[in-house]
């Protein structure tokens, strides 16, 4: 599916981790996947974050990738115990958990160069599921992959970054949404009712309001109107900023 192509091409992140819902770790994946995939013409319609649990993993996994057309996973497929993210997968798609011999000779070789041991935990790291093709990670070594529409990758920021650049160029991608950001220099009170207006007429366009505090003006709000079609989003543009016009006109009377 090309850029050109109208289709929608949807995604979902699957976060796992026990310490990103503790809050010892803090999540920095998600606004950077779902900025990165909105860049190339893929939309991010839902977020989970599970415990290491495989069956709360397993059970979002299968709702999610018959949902949308990708599901990227973040987390758990380190050495340790609690790294179940391919072992889920596997059982996900009913398919064996192998021990992956192009991922063991990529692990093998990164061990040696940095003289550590190939142990059974490193080894846990090859155990990708049976039929995945393997995403490189130029980081560390050990592979990601990806099975079906499953896209699994590390947690760690820099690694999952580096994963995701190198699946990025095999996905398919849609239209691509355009925004426009718009300072209304009115307070979010001041607009609701008309610009709910201007949203109702125009289903085929999404329009945000997003409050916030100028040190000259006090409380503001920065409209964002996003489309596929360049054309409808100048159209919106153009009535959102006509209501603006009208209601300081409207405010300026009354006061």
């Amino acid at each position: 599916m090309s850029d050109d192509n109208p289709a929608i091409v949807s995604a979902a992140i699957l976060v796992i981790g026990d310490e990103i819902l503790s809050g010892r770790t803090k999540d920095k994946n998600i606004g950077y996947i779902a900025e990165y995939l909105t860049t190339i013409g893929i939309d991010v319609r839902e977020v989970r974050v599970v415990p290491d649990v495989e069956a709360e993993i397993v059970t979002a996994l299968n709702a999610l990738r018959s949902r949308y057309s990708y599901v990227f996973t973040t987390g758990g497929i380190g050495p340790t115990h609690d790294d179940i993210t391919a072992a889920c997968v596997a059982k996900a798609f009913g398919v064996p958990l192998d021990l992956n011999e192009a991922a063991r000779a990529i692990i093998a070789e990164r061990a040696a160069a940095s003289g550590n041991e190939l142990n059974e935990a490193r080894l846990r790291m090859a155990m990708i599921p049976r039929g995945a093709t393997l995403v490189a990670n130029k980081v560390s070594g050990a592979p990601g992959f990806r099975i079906g529409n499953v896209i699994t990758m590390a947690g760690v920021p820099a690694i999952m970054q580096a994963m995701l650049d190198e699946v990025a160029p095999t996905l398919d991608t849609g239209a691509k949404m355009l925004s426009e950001t718009i300072r209304a220099d009115a307070k979010e009170g001041d607009v609701g009712t008309e610009l709910g207006k201007i949203a109702s007429a125009n289903p085929g366009v999404s329009i945000g309001s997003y409050p916030f505090f100028d040190d000259k003006l006090g409380p503001n709000t920065n409209i964002v109107v996003r489309a596929r079609d360049a054309g409808k989003l100048a159209e919106v543009r153009g009535q959102v900023e006509a209501m603006l016009r009208a209601v300081k006109e409207q405010l300026a009377a009354a006061r």
